[in-house]
C-alpha cells in the first residue's frame, strides 16, 4: 500500500501540464497534514515534477528528458532572472526554444521572433505587443513595467511576460549560464536514466524458499534476485552462492545476504561503476529514501551508460574539460611511455599566478586516465592519489606529464607520475587506481 507522502507524488505527477497547486490544496485533496503535503511538493520539485515561482505559486511543469535538457521553461526562467511575472501566468509551464535580443528596431527584431521564442527586451511597449501577437513570451529588463493592454492580450494567448531589474546583458549571460548547466547535467548519467524499473524486476519473498529461486533461475537464466517484505523494502539480496549447500525447502531469509549495499536514482552512474568494482558485485538494488526498491542495474547496464557518455552530443564543458582540452600527446624516444604536454593558462592560476593545486591534481589524473587506455587498460576510477611535491610553476609555462606504469593488474594498477617544465622535474604524484574495462 502506498504512503501518504507516494500519494501525494502520484497525485501532482496525474496533474496536467500548467496546473497550479499549493500546500493547503494538495493537504485538503489527499486528506494529510500541511507539513506532509509540503515535503512532498519539495520532492515533486526536486524530481523536475513542478516549478515553485516566488509570487505566484508552484506550477505543474513537463517533466524534462534527458535528451531535452538544454531548454528551459519560462517558469524556470522567472527563477533564474529573479523576477517577477505581469501577465500571461498560465503559460508559465510551456518551454521556450531560443531567445532573442530586442535591440533593433521592430521590423528587423520580429524577422527573428517566431512562436515558442522569449523576447528580452527594455521598455518597449509596441516591442512587447507584437511579440506576443507572434507566439513569443517576453522578459523586460530594467525593472520596467508594460500597458494594461499588453498584459490582457498575454494573458489571452497564455504568454508570459516577466520583469526583471537586470540589464539585457546580465539576463543573456544569466539564460545562456542556466542553458549551459543543463547541458553538464545532460551529460552526468543518473542510475534513474538507466535502471530496470520495480515492474520488470523479479523479487523473491523472505519466506519463499530456495524451490523459487531454482524455478526462476530456470525461466530467466539470473541468479540474482533482490529479497523484498510486503512495503517493498529491500532486505537482502539472494545469489547462486548463497544457495548453495542447502535444501530446495530452506526459506530465503535463512540464507540471503542482509543489509546489501544499494544506490538511489540520482547516484551518478561512475559512482554506481566505483561501488560494484570495489565491493565485487554484478547487480545493485535502486531505492528511494525510504528503502522502497525502485529497481535494478547491472554491471551490463553500467558499462553500455559509460560508452554512451562518451559518444553525447551537444554537451556543457566542465572546468576539467578547458583544463585538460590543451593536452597534446607527445611520445618519447623510447616508444614505452606518454608525454602529456600543456601550456598554464590563467584559469589554471592561484591567486600568486602559479599553478593551482586543484589543477595539478586534474592535470595528473587526466594524464593517467588517456595513458591507460592507450595501454587498453580501460576507464579508471581513483582511488588514492599522493602528490609527493609540486613547486611553482608560473603562467604561460610549459607544462610536461610523464605517467609510469609501476603495477598493474585486471581490476587495479599503480601509476607513478613526474611533471617537468623547462627540463626540471616540478611534480610528482603516485596514484592507485580502479580499472573499468570498457
Amino acid at each position: 500500500m502506498a504512503t501518504k507522502h507516494e500519494r501525494i507524488l502520484q497525485y501532482i505527477n496525474s496533474l496536467p501540464v500548467g496546473e497550479k497547486i499549493s500546500v493547503r490544496q494538495i493537504a485538503k485533496e489527499i486528506n494529510v497534514s500541511e507539513g506532509t503535503a509540503y515535503r512532498a511538493i519539495k520532492e515533486a520539485e526536486n524530481k523536475g515534477y513542478v516549478s515553485t515561482i516566488e509570487r505566484v505559486g508552484t506550477i505543474r511543469i513537463e517533466t524534462k528528458k534527458k535528451e531535452n535538457f538544454e531548454k528551459l521553461t519560462y517558469a524556470e526562467v522567472v527563477n533564474i532572472v529573479d523576477g517577477h511575472v505581469l501577465g500571461g501566468r498560465a503559460g508559465l509551464h510551456k518551454t521556450l526554444n531560443k531567445f532573442v535580443i530586442g535591440a533593433m528596431k521592430i521590423e528587423a527584431m520580429m524577422r527573428y521572433t517566431g512562436a515558442g521564442n522569449l523576447l528580452i527586451v527594455g521598455n518597449r511597449t509596441d516591442a512587447h505587443y507584437f511579440a506576443l501577437e507572434a507566439g513569443a513570451a517576453v522578459l523586460i529588463t530594467g525593472g520596467f513595467d508594460t500597458d494594461e493592454s499588453v498584459k490582457k492580450l498575454a494573458d489571452e494567448l497564455e504568454l508570459p511576460i516577466i520583469s526583471t531589474s537586470y540589464d539585457t546583458f546580465t539576463v543573456g549571460t544569466m539564460i545562456n549560464r542556466a542553458i549551459y548547466d543543463q547541458l553538464i547535467k545532460k551529460e552526468i548519467v543518473q542510475v534513474e536514466d538507466i535502471l530496470t524499473p520495480f515492474e520488470k524486476t523479479i523479487c523473491l519473498s523472505p519466506f519463499e524458499t530456495v524451490a523459487t529461486w531454482y524455478r526462476l533461475n530456470n525461466e530467466t537464466g539470473h541468479g540474482r534476485y533482490p529479497v523484498i517484505d510486503q512495503n517493498n523494502k529491500v532486505l537482502g539480496m539472494v545469489t547462486a552462492k548463497d544457495i548453495m549447500g542447502h535444501t530446495h525447502s530452506t526459506q530465503i531469509e535463512k540464507i540471503m545476504t542482509k543489509n546489501p549495499v544499494t544506490v538511489i536514482g540520482k547516484t551518478s552512474v561512475a559512482s554506481a561503476a566505483q561501488m560494484m568494482v570495489w565491493e565485487g558485485i554484478e547487480v545493485l538494488p535502486v531505492v528511494d529514501q525510504q528503502n522502497k526498491l525502485q529497481g535494478m542495474i547491472s554491471r551490463q547496464d553500467v558499462l553500455k551508460a559509460l560508452q554512451v557518455i562518451q559518444r553525447q552530443p551537444q554537451i556543457g564543458e566542465k572546468l576539467d574539460d578547458i583544463v585538460t582540452n590543451q593536452f597534446v600527446t607527445i611520445d618519447d624516444e623510447s616508444k614505452r611511455s606518454n608525454i602529456f604536454r600543456c601550456e598554464v593558462s590563467p584559469q589554471m592560476t592561484n591567486h600568486l599566478g602559479t599553478i593551482s593545486y586543484g589543477v595539478f591534481t586534474t592535470l595528473v589524473t587526466e594524464a593517467v586516465n588517456r595513458y591507460l587506455r592507450a595501454q587498453k587498460k580501460g576507464d579508471i576510477i581513483v582511488e588514492n592519489i599522493t602528490i609527493y611535491f609540486i613547486k611553482p610553476v608560473q603562467m604561460e609555462a610549459i607544462l610536461e606529464i610523464q605517467p609510469k606504469i609501476l603495477e598493474v593488474g585486471r581490476k587495479f594498477g599503480k601509476v607513478e607520475i613526474e611533471a617537468y617544465s623547462d627540463g626540471m622535474v616540478v611534480g610528482k604524484a603516485m596514484m592507485m587506481v580502479q580499472l573499468i574495462e570498457r
